[in-house]
């Protein structure tokens, strides 16, 4: 390669790097929800896949079927986080079409 095509090559990286970092950010500033139980718990993560909100309606609190809560919460929890790595896999492979690179 020239040193030209060389240059115009890392100028399009470093502008893709920044591309990607600020595509990074924005994904943790998204919120993403997941419920269960039809509404009656619902879990709330960010696009770093934190989770930031758990709330549960009260008819889910049942004091003879703790396990029921704790499914419900379970589940609630994976359909965010599933949502959020859809988030990110639509969000970031723009940058990585055709690297088959993992995040």
């Amino acid at each position: 390669m020239r040193g030209g095509n060389m240059q115009n090559m890392m100028k399009q990286m470093q502008k893709m790097q920044k591309k990607m970092a600020e595509a990074q950010e924005q994904l943790g500033q998204e919120k993403i929800e997941g419920t269960a139980g039809g509404g009656i718990v619902t879990v709330v993560v960010t696009g770093h896949k934190e989770v930031v909100d758990v709330q549960i309606k009260p008819e889910a609190v049942d004091p003879d079927d703790v396990e029921m809560l704790q499914d419900l919460v379970l589940t609630a929890v994976n359909d965010a986080l599933k949502k959020a790595d859809e988030l990110t896999n639509n969000t970031m492979g723009q940058f990585t079409k055709g690297l088959n690179l993992p995040f």
